[in-house]
C-alpha cells in the first residue's frame, strides 16, 4: 500500500511488464515490485534534476582540442592569441572551441580592450580532469 501521494503516482506508473521481467530474473514478484518502485522513484528524481548540465560539460571536454585548452588553462589565464599559438589553430577555430567551453561553464572570459583572456571557471574543472585521468588508470 503506498505511503504518500508521491508513492501513489509512482505505483500508477509502474509497468507490470517490467515487474514480470524483473521477477523472472530474481525469482520473487514482491521483491521485483519493490525494486521496480524504488527504481521508478530514482528515475523520477533524476528526471527532475535533468542530466542536461552534465551532458553539456562532458560533451565540451569530449573534443580533444577543447580538452587541450582546458589543460593549457590549468597553468593560468591566457589570451586567445596564446591559445591559438599553442594549439596551432586559426582564430576562428580557437574561438569556437572557447565559446563551447564558456557555454558549458568550464572557462571564464575577461576582456581587456580588444583582447580576450580565458581562465578555468573553477578549480573543480581541474579536479574533474584529474579524476578522469585516475579513472583511466584503474582499468
Amino acid at each position: 500500500m503506498p505511503d504518500s501521494m508521491n508513492d501513489e503516482i509512482i505505483e500508477e506508473s509502474i509497468d507490470e511488464d517490467a515487474i514480470c521481467s524483473l521477477a523472472r530474473l530474481i525469482g520473487d514478484e514482491d521483491r521485483a515490485r519493490s525494486r521496480t518502485r524504488m527504481l521508478m522513484s530514482l528515475m523520477k528524481a533524476i528526471d527532475i534534476d535533468g542530466p542536461e548540465g552534465e551532458v553539456e560539460v562532458f560533451k565540451a571536454v569530449a573534443d580533444p582540442c577543447r580538452l587541450r585548452i582546458v589543460k593549457l588553462l590549468k597553468e593560468g589565464e591566457l589570451c586567445v592569441c596564446e591559445i591559438m599559438t599553442a594549439l596551432d589553430k586559426p582564430q576562428s577555430t580557437t574561438s569556437h572551441h572557447l565559446s563551447i567551453l564558456r557555454e558549458a561553464g568550464l572557462v571564464r572570459e575577461r576582456k581587456d580592450g580588444k583582447w580576450s583572456y580565458y581562465r578555468l571557471a573553477d578549480s573543480a574543472v581541474n579536479e574533474m580532469i584529474k579524476q578522469a585521468r585516475e579513472l583511466k588508470k584503474i582499468k
